[in-house]
């Protein structure tokens, strides 16, 4: 009898622990069910959506603060500084559409943005300089667009600087970002019939054949600059031509290092023409016709921009901004975004916002 009722205890301790283990394993299964899964971390944005929604940002809040100044410049009897600040506001409005997407709704720039001329200058030029860096980083397109707007923004920001009183020097720029220089010419042995050898499949021939293109392209517009340059130098005034001998090395150089950075993509440069056409206006106007000749250099610097990769999409990102200043100096237009063709038509129409301006941050500065 014992030995059954220590047989019987035994049975009835091992049930209880299979009990109590089925209980404890329910209980946590049922606790692990009920416990919601951690929802997947959302995507990164991608860079260039953050730089254009930055770029954005920005165009909205110096927009504000100009329209703040020009409303205020009118009243004080300030035609000449209104009418200045006018043309910045209307250069925003341009980029801030140009750099909205459909569908967009920006939020109104909700605190205290510059407040004087100096301080709207200064952050002019400090935003164009970082769409300038940031154009080096963005696809293709939008590499394009924010460069365009960076270069516009620092004319626009010498300009309203002059009227505050205040050196250009002082203002923040943009340099050229350092790297390996082009070479005079390839090495024979690095190019296909396609381009560059060692490419990974044929879509990168064909970027490369592109971007040789586009740069072949680059230096005919510079060669043509150069040109006109040299046809033009007798027949300005002293002062203008002392200005267009200066440019004229700075064509040269350009040219060079078009043709070194096209050889790099094994791209076939043509002869150079013995030769360009320049019409009765230009030689009628020379320094009208210069204006013209540096336009014309801002879209193909522009398609490099978009094309390519570095070192050249930084050496085109300088040349589009000296385009720009260039052609502004002899009195031409570079446009709201130098080296794009925009239909202003086709812009999407800014919304109705309060005119407070706000402080942003670039993607590139995190």
């Amino acid at each position: 009898m014992k030995d059954d009722s220590t047989e019987i205890s035994a049975r009835r301790r091992y049930f209880r622990y299979a009990v109590f283990s089925l209980t404890a394993l329910l209980v946590v299964s049922l606790g692990m069910a009920l416990i919601p899964r951690q929802p997947p971390a959302p995507a990164e944005t991608p860079f260039s959506e953050r730089a254009r929604a930055a770029a954005l940002a920005d165009a909205l809040v110096l927009r504000a603060a100009g329209l703040e100044m020009a409303g205020a410049a009118a009243g004080d009897g300030g035609p000449g500084t209104a009418a200045a600040l006018d043309k910045t506001v209307t250069l925003l409005t341009t980029q801030a559409r140009a750099l909205m997407l459909p569908g967009d709704t920006p939020s109104a720039p909700a605190t205290t943005g510059p407040a004087s001329l100096s301080e709207l200058a200064t952050d002019l030029a400090a935003s164009g300089a970082t769409r300038l860096t940031d154009a080096l980083e963005a696809d293709g397109g939008m590499a394009r667009l924010l460069a365009g707007t960076g270069a516009a923004q620092l004319l626009a920001a010498g300009e309203v600087a002059a009227l505050a009183g205040v050196p250009a020097d002082e203002l923040p720029g943009w340099q050229e970002p350092a790297g390996p220089s082009a070479q005079p010419s390839p090495a024979a042995a690095g190019c296909t019939s396609t381009g560059p050898s060692g490419g990974a499949d044929g879509e990168h021939d064909d970027e490369g054949v592109r971007l040789g293109a586009a740069l072949t392209a680059a230096l005919d517009a510079e060669l043509q600059a150069v040109y006109g340059y040299q046809a033009a130098l007798s027949r300005l005034d002293p002062a203008a031509a002392v200005q267009a001998s200066s440019l004229l090395a700075e064509h040269l150089d350009l040219a060079d290092e078009a043709e070194a950075y096209a050889a790099m993509q094994c791209a076939t440069v043509p002869p150079t023409p013995p030769g360009y056409v320049l019409d009765a206006a230009f030689l009628g106007a020379p320094a009208e016709g210069l204006a013209r000749l540096e336009s014309g250099t801002l879209t193909a610097f522009g398609d490099v921009v978009a094309l390519g990769a570095a070192p050249a999409r930084g050496w085109a990102v300088s040349a589009l901004v000296a385009a720009a200043w260039r052609t502004a100096s002899w009195g031409g237009d570079p446009g709201p975004v130098p080296g794009l063709t925009l239909d202003e038509s086709q812009l999407p129409a800014l919304p109705d916002m309060p005119e407070s301006p706000a402080a942003t941050t670039s993607p590139a500065a995190t």
